[in-house]
């Protein structure tokens, strides 16, 4: 394919009939009621249905919203929403988005335009790395809700033990050697899936590189990774020393978020990179009877590791931003309503609700959510630093080929990895092989 148009083209001939046959058809109250806009949502807590109903409320009389849960893995809802929308469905009103796939739903003509006086009132006070994830082309395309990024958690008694400054900054080596002096683990997320590539691109970044250096191709032969450059071969070493090394654990290879935050409430844990999610799990673990109280008091946090003691790092950025549907019906009514989702009140109620990090600076200083999260400081500081992964059209080729290459950490070199990756991926791209 030459662009994303005949990939929408293609994905409309294939899957148009299919789908079309058990998509959803735009949901309204008809003439009795205001119309009801569908909101596809990824699972959480219960926290954007509740937004739903507040916004809902405050539209008085408007429009509604429902909400409609898509898959948990963020491929699968990708998924499923590339599918419905490929076949024009018009019950996509709103869709909760992971920022790396946004690229291409909008180069393929998915969502619907964000008009240029309300993309400056849903940018004011937003942090740099989720604006950054919510445009293509220089374009607001989405409109950021909350931003996700990652930290170094530590327990404070393996870091004092080892004689480490957490009060300033640390490199990877630093935490490995400290790891491996107190026979401690460092989580990271080593497991073949996007929790690699979220792991692959931070260190790329974090040496100084990118994994796509031109990311405003839209061609797939334009494409220029970044991997064979002293930033790749950097961020490989980081991964070959933590396997080495021995302090990521038996099971390296298949650990994710999930499995590392469970080891790091036991006795092993020393250092982990991981989502802010880590601290209201061991909040309720405690409240639960399932943790000791102790655990999350030996706890502590700071900004992602860096790559060279000279460079800051450049942490993860995730979360999700909200889309209207191109062929929704009620795109004008979609659009409001995605200004009051995304209010500096439903972002502070989301934070401390669900735990989900708000987009807007502005939430840092509420005392509710300082309460609950004595570490709100440190994240906006990391969501200043964060990047977003590749921003391509091409997004699910790039990752899985990443997938592909580094997987197992054991496997990785530094002097090889990088060119293996960027040949994989450069073969794909051009179908010249198949993931």
């Amino acid at each position: 394919m030459s662009t994303t148009r005949p990939r929408r083209r293609v994905l409309r001939a294939v899957l148009g009939a299919a789908v079309a046959a058990g998509a959803l058809t735009a949901c309204s109250s008809g003439s009795a009621g205001p119309p009801s806009l569908t909101w596809y949502i990824n699972p959480d807590s219960g926290g954007q249905a509740e937004i739903a109903k507040r916004c809902t409320d405050a539209a008085q009389g408007r429009y509604t919203i429902r909400t409609a849960l898509l898959p948990r893995e963020s491929s699968e809802q990708r998924q499923q929403l590339v599918r419905r929308l490929a076949a024009n469905d018009s019950s996509i009103d709103i869709m909760s988005l992971d920022p790396p796939y946004i690229p291409e739903f909008a180069e393929a003509g998915f969502l619907a335009p964000i008009p240029q006086d309300m993309a400056g009132r849903v940018s004011d006070g937003v942090v740099d790395s989720a604006l950054k994830g919510a445009t293509w082309r220089d374009e607001l395309v989405t409109v950021p809700f909350w931003a996700n990024t990652q930290l170094l958690w530590y327990r404070k008694s393996v870091a004092e033990a080892a004689g480490l400054d957490m009060t300033k900054p640390v490199t990877w080596d630093q935490i490995i050697q400290a790891a491996k002096s107190q026979n401690k683990q460092l989580g990271v997320q080593g497991i073949r899936a996007e929790a690699l590539t979220v792991w692959v691109n931070a260190l790329v970044a974090s040496a100084g590189g990118s994994i796509i250096e031109n990311s405003d191709a839209t061609r797939p032969q334009d494409v220029r990774l970044g991997l064979e450059t002293p930033a790749g071969a950097e961020a490989a070493k980081v991964i070959r020393e933590v396997a080495d090394a021995g302090v990521g654990g038996p099971a390296l290879s298949t650990a994710g978020e999930d499995a590392n935050v469970n080891a790091f409430e036991g006795p092993d844990a020393g250092f982990m990179v991981n989502w802010p999610f880590v601290w209201p799990r061991a909040q309720s673990g405690v409240e639960g009877g399932t943790l000791d109280a102790a655990v999350p008091q030996d706890y502590g946090w700071a900004p992602y590791p860096r790559v060279t003691a000279d460079q800051e790092s450049h942490p993860p950025y995730g979360g999700i931003n909200l889309g209207v549907g191109a062929f929704s019906a009620h795109k004008d009514l979609a659009l409001a309503a995605t200004e009051c989702i995304v209010s500096p009140e439903n972002q502070a109620y989301y934070f401390v609700s669900n735990g989900n990090p708000a987009a807007k600076e502005s939430v840092y200083t509420d005392p509710e959510v300082v309460k609950e999260f004595p570490m709100a400081p440190v994240i906006l500081e990391s969501l200043r630093l964060a990047v977003p992964r590749p921003q391509t059209p091409y997004y699910s080729e790039v990752s899985e080929g990443l997938q592909r290459e580094y997987h197992p950490p054991s496997s990785v070199d530094p002097q090889r990895t990088g060119r293996e990756a960027t040949d994989l991926i450069t073969a794909v791209l051009q179908k010249k092989e198949l993931l």
